[in-house]
């Protein structure tokens, strides 16, 4: 089998986390990291064996490299990814896929023009318990999905954004909590049910006041397939409670998955030590199978390093979407949508009134 050559650009804490992901599967052979820092990018390649560059544009020259994970910071995600591209290089860039809808769109535009894949991480996609919802609602086994709910109760301390300067601020991070630490359930909440109309929604700084940013949103969403969506999403629970996603449909039957619960998990600062589950099955003839499944998924559980697998898997899959000239889970486009989702709350704050999607900058 045909193996892709591939980078990491930005050796930091989720750098890391692609560095296991990219080493743990046959279909990706690392050649290449690249970050600005010379000291670090030296460690970093001299654990997988790969070549040091802290120029972004030799190493897409002169380092032989079919593909690269960005892991940036996300206000950074742009401008090497249309740099990869403009290279006919494919690009996975991680989550969110930026701070603004002209880098999105600017991101597209150069994968477009170049005909390169362009993917962003959503690893909890990859969960087995959100693998069997969304299996589940294609299988129309409750109906049409016509109620989605998006709650997230966590915690960030001062101490988080004082790791990195640019964290907390409008002009660097452009949000806080919806932008950071929600755009996976803003994705998942969006591939469930489907595309969306339109959004209202608020946002505050309930307990953070050493940074401008919100550490708490709510919002509602109407579903162009007439559903309706909630969102209540904050940081200001300590040490952090739960993350959950509930699709309702119109047989009445319910499901649901808790991915995240517990004390906060923090890429490259903490691990994932609770399993995702599913807490909520209602399907007519499956509601005992809710026990099941949650034997089977701590099982697998057990058997991984969750906060490495999951990106393994979306990383295998970016790169089998490049082998078999398809395009991978979680597009670009798609990354875009959740930009949408956050600006759209951010700007009905502001107007005082409801946005219709699609959303330009």
């Amino acid at each position: 089998m045909r193996r892709i050559r591939t980078g990491i650009i930005g050796c930091g804490k989720v750098g890391h986390i692609h560095l296991d992901a990219h080493s743990s599967i046959t279909e990706s052979e690392l050649v290449g990291v690249c970050d600005s820092d010379r000291e670090r990018a030296g460690a970093f390649a001299a654990q997988c064996g790969a070549k040091a560059f802290t120029d972004l544009e030799e190493m897409l020259r002169d380092g032989g490299v079919e593909a690269v994970s960005i892991c940036t910071p996300h206000p950074l995600h742009a401008e090497p990814a249309i740099q990869a591209a403009k290279a006919g290089v494919h690009v996975l860039v991680e989550k969110p896929m930026a701070a603004s809808l002209s880098d999105c769109d600017a991101m597209l535009a150069a994968a477009d023009a170049s005909g390169i894949r362009l993917g962003v991480v959503s690893q909890r996609r990859f969960y087995e318990p959100v693998m069997r919802m969304k299996e589940a609602i294609d299988a129309g086994k409750i109906g049409r999905p016509v109620l989605g709910l998006f709650m997230g109760f966590n915690w960030r301390d001062e101490a988080y954004y004082q790791s990195d300067p640019w964290r907390g601020k409008w002009s660097t991070e452009g949000g806080g909590v919806l932008v950071n630490q929600s755009s996976h359930h803003l994705d998942m909440l969006q591939w469930m049910m489907g595309e969306i109309d339109e959004i209202s929604g608020y946002w505050a700084n309930v307990n953070h006041p050493f940074v401008e940013v919100d550490d708490t949103a709510v919002a509602s969403i109407r579903f162009k397939n007439g559903g309706l969506g909630s969102i209540v999403t904050s940081i200001s629970q300590k040490p952090g409670l739960f993350m959950k996603i509930h699709i309702h449909g119109s047989n009445g039957a319910s499901i649901g998955v808790e991915t995240d619960r517990g004390p906060s998990f923090v890429a490259g600062a903490s691990e994932i030590v609770e399993p995702p589950l599913n807490d909520l099955w209602t399907i007519p003839g499956e509601e005992h199978l809710l026990a099941e499944f949650e034997a089977e998924d701590r099982a697998s559980f057990a058997r991984v390093n969750a906060t490495t697998h999951y990106h393994a898997l979306q990383v295998r899959d970016f790169i089998q979407s490049i082998l078999e000239d398809r395009s991978p889970l979680v597009t670009g486009e798609e990354g875009r949508i959740v930009v949408e989702m956050f600006t759209a709350i951010y700007r009905s704050n502001q107007e005082g009134t409801p946005i219709r999607l699609p959303v330009t900058e």
